[in-house]
């Protein structure tokens, strides 16, 4: 990286795409004079004085104090970037262009691959910004992938994609197609590359794509040379795939108005291969953008949107708004605030004061946590879903008054452990048997020794006596039995 100076500017273009740029050397580093000073700090700074060193694909500090009330911001650049949703920008012209929404409003895209049948919690950030934009007045594009996820990105994978057949594609991409709808409603358009990718001819392009690449250049970039040097190896196919999303870029560009791509700090090079595509190709040195926002970490630098079962998913088919609702109720204190920032959109007062809050003596905990879980809950799921998961969280907490019906239970059903037994396995059996058939405890003994201690319940109520037998009103609705040991661990009994 070269090195700070108070008269120059910086910014490093890391594309596979040559440049005609006049530089001070053989080295790909591009001298620009006389940026104006920005309002916000998206890049990495070296010096306190009124010029920075813009270092667009090395930015990793961001200041997200917020000491006192700020004014009410208009500019979705500054938005992201108070929220820490910025890790970089490919040009501070973009805060410019993002300004002048009313008369110039911008179309922003994020692309999304369908190698699975919804997109996860990792996915959720650019639909985030993407709303950010909206919400600002900009028009949003969500792009699936129909064509680059035949052929797999390589960014931050240790292997190659399998391979997916065209059924598992067109499920994938309706499921993709449902959630972004069902998210963004009518505030967005969504494309398939596969539309324009299935027209192209690979002579046509080598011609007019290949042939601005430089193999050196895309060979420097981080993925590719973790990839050659393990043992796996990478395919040429996965090595062309920041060519094609770069061409994606410029046929939304040419085609669609489409003058920003956003994505995770991941993509910083498929999308400066892009925006340098783009300006070699339709001679354009201003008005396309890349953005990238940081990928979403807990405080111990382990990835956000994992559990214990895998992906937290955004479809309800595939993850039940209670369970989505409980991920985010469980984020531990050191994270909430953050992510209250970076998920919701909450004024940054309120945050504030929730955070002060957590420090006061009295504090309820978790307070935070819900209000996370309520409004990351809604944005993704909606009104109905956050109600449904309200309504399972306050019915399932062990010793809640909430009486039970099957219709809350149904909705939590797939999220339970269960087993299946007839009538008269049931009916006027002991509980500590039964805690012990239905899987709750590995001996009778166990299933005692917690009932002593006040922590098995049936149906939510606490059981005192160990001689309790189930009876046929235990049964809710005729149909189940819900059996608790302590708040978490439960186990459905369906009566066969």
């Amino acid at each position: 990286m070269a090195a700070a100076s108070t008269t120059t500017r910086t910014l490093l273009l890391f594309s596979p795409f040559r440049t005609s740029l006049t530089s001070s050397s053989s080295s790909s580093y591009y001298y620009f004079h006389n940026f104006p000073k920005l309002p916000f700090s998206p890049f990495k700074t070296t010096t306190t004085t009124s010029t920075y060193t813009y270092c667009c694909c090395h930015s990793s500090t961001q200041s997200q104090s917020q000491s006192s009330p700020s004014p009410r911001l208009n500019n979705v650049i500054e938005i992201l970037q108070q929220r820490g949703l910025i890790e970089s920008l490919t040009s501070p012209d973009l805060h410019d262009a993002a300004a002048a929404v009313s008369s110039s409003p911008l179309k922003v895209y994020c692309g999304f691959d369908p190698t699975a049948q919804s997109l996860h919690l990792g996915n959720l950030l650019g639909i985030i910004v993407l709303s950010w934009f909206h919400r600002l007045g900009h028009q949003p594009v969500a792009l699936i992938g129909g064509a680059t996820a035949r052929v797999g990105d390589p960014s931050g994978k240790s292997l190659e994609r399998p391979d997916l057949d065209l059924d598992s594609l067109r499920r994938n991409t309706l499921g993709i197609e449902s959630t972004i709808a069902r998210i963004l409603s009518e505030n967005s358009v969504i494309l398939n590359n596969y539309d324009w990718w299935k027209e192209v001819k690979l002579l046509d392009f080598l011609k007019d794509v290949g042939k601005y690449a430089r193999v050196g250049t895309m060979m420097a970039k981080e993925s590719v040379k973790k990839r050659l040097e393990s043992e796996q190896g990478m395919s040429y196919t996965e090595f062309t795939y920041q060519l094609l999303q770069g061409y994606d870029f410029l046929h939304l560009y040419k085609n669609e108005g489409v003058r920003v791509q956003i994505g995770g700090s991941d993509q910083w090079g498929n999308i400066t291969a892009g925006t340098e595509l783009i300006r070699k190709v339709l001679q354009v040195e201003k008005g396309a953008y890349g953005l990238t926002f940081p990928l979403l970490l807990k405080s111990d630098g382990t990835k956000f949107g994992k559990s214990e079962d895998g992906a937290i998913w955004l479809s309800p088919a595939m993850l039940s708004p209670y369970k989505f609702y409980q991920y985010f109720f469980s984020v531990p204190d050191s994270d909430v605030v953050r992510f209250l920032k970076m998920l919701t959109f909450l004024e940054l007062e309120e945050i504030d004061e929730l955070e002060r809050e957590m420090g006061r003596v009295g504090y309820v905990p978790n307070t935070a946590q819900r209000r996370l879980a309520e409004e990351v809950t809604r944005f993704v799921h909606g009104e109905e879903g956050l109600m449904e998961a309200i309504k399972a969280t306050k019915a399932l907490r062990p010793g809640a008054e909430t009486k039970l019906d099957w219709e809350t239970i149904e909705g939590i059903a797939e999220d339970v452990p269960s087993c299946s037994l007839k009538y008269d396995q049931v009916v006027n059996v002991q509980l500590v048997e039964l805690s012990v058939s239905a899987g709750l405890f590995e001996s009778k003994s166990a299933a005692r020794r917690l009932l002593k201690q006040g922590g098995l319940y049936l149906n939510n109520s606490r059981v005192d006596g160990e001689d309790k037998r189930i009876e046929a009103e235990d049964i809710v609705d005729g149909k189940v039995v819900l059996l608790s040991a302590g708040k978490k661990n439960k186990v459905l009994v369906r009566i066969s």
